[in-house]
């Protein structure tokens, strides 16, 4: 009778540790190649056509490019976004402030956590509609709060001016307890001796803060930077449920703009949302390459 090891079970055994972590991978894998990669090159392909999204396709080239550099919606949807982007990066800092205050032992300490804590486990679609009624004109707080100071009521979401940034404050509220979650989670895994060493060496309050504190908390303002950026880029739900773009498209932002172009009842032209998405996807790989440089050239000098 022989003994000998079959050469397919000789081959798992010489390479199992090699193998075993591509198995578990390779569920995941497949469902990143299937819903992620496949998809935006879909959408690459589907930019170049004019198509409804049922009839046929037609090759038309970069001509839905060159029609949205010369679609006014198309750069005040840009501009939005840009607005979006630098003042969603406030929660940042916003968050590091609620983070610090809630990381000390007084009384009542959980309740405020859970406080701040209550607008990141609520639907986006709920802090929408709460901010609507906020600034809802007769009934809203903002609009009395507004009549009180000034004698009038502002209406933020029916006023060009201030609608988008009405929407921002809004989704502020949410992102900035995203964050403080982020540094809280940090700041429970500072070195305490490095923080006592510190304080022994005379380092106190700003210095404290700028000098020992926040460079060991650089792993969460990097994970909070990246998600409020992807975050202010893909902005859609506030909006929609806000504004649905208006008051005559002055909300509106690339996301919201391709959604109105390729899916709504007033468009259906696939081709043309494929292009605005093609264009967003690229300005998101553009700051989302910059985070990994970064992130690679932090490590290479640690």
């Amino acid at each position: 009778m022989s003994n000998t090891v079959p050469s397919s079970s000789g081959f798992w055994k010489r390479n199992q540790q090699t193998l075993a972590p591509f198995l578990f991978l390779a569920p995941g894998m497949l469902m990143f190649l299937i819903y992620v990669l496949v998809p935006i090159f879909e959408s690459i392909w589907i930019s170049f056509h004019d198509w409804d999204g049922l009839g046929a396709m037609t090759w038309i080239g970069f001509g839905n490019y060159a029609e949205l550099i010369d679609d006014d919606a198309f750069y005040t949807s840009l501009s939005n976004n840009v607005i979006w982007l630098v003042l969603y990066l406030l929660s940042i800092p916003a968050g590091l402030a609620v983070a610090l205050f809630l990381n000390q032992t007084v009384a009542g300490i959980r309740l405020y956590k859970s406080l701040f804590f209550f607008p990141f486990v609520i639907s986006q679609v709920v802090v929408g509609l709460m901010f609507t009624w906020f600034y809802a004109p007769d009934f809203g707080l903002f609009a009395k709060l507004t009549e009180m100071l000034f004698g009038e009521q502002i209406a933020v979401l029916a006023e060009e001016r201030y609608v988008t940034y009405g929407i921002i404050v809004a989704g502020l509220w949410p992102q900035t307890a995203y964050c403080m979650i982020l540094y809280l989670t940090g700041l429970n895994n500072i070195n305490p001796e490095q923080v006592e060493a510190a304080r022994m060496d005379g380092a106190k309050g700003l210095k404290l803060l700028w000098y020992v504190i926040l460079p060991q908390l650089a792993p969460a303002t990097f994970i909070a930077m990246v998600v409020t950026v992807i975050g202010s880029l893909r902005s859609f739900d506030l909006v929609s449920i806000m504004t649905a773009g208006g008051p005559y498209g002055s909300s509106q932002v690339l996301s919201y703009f391709m959604y109105e172009q390729a899916l709504s009842e007033y468009g259906f032209r696939m081709g043309y949302g494929a292009s605005i998405a093609v264009v967003l996807f690229l300005i998101m790989m553009v700051f989302i390459s910059l985070f990994i440089v970064r992130m690679l050239a932090q490590e290479r000098n640690a």
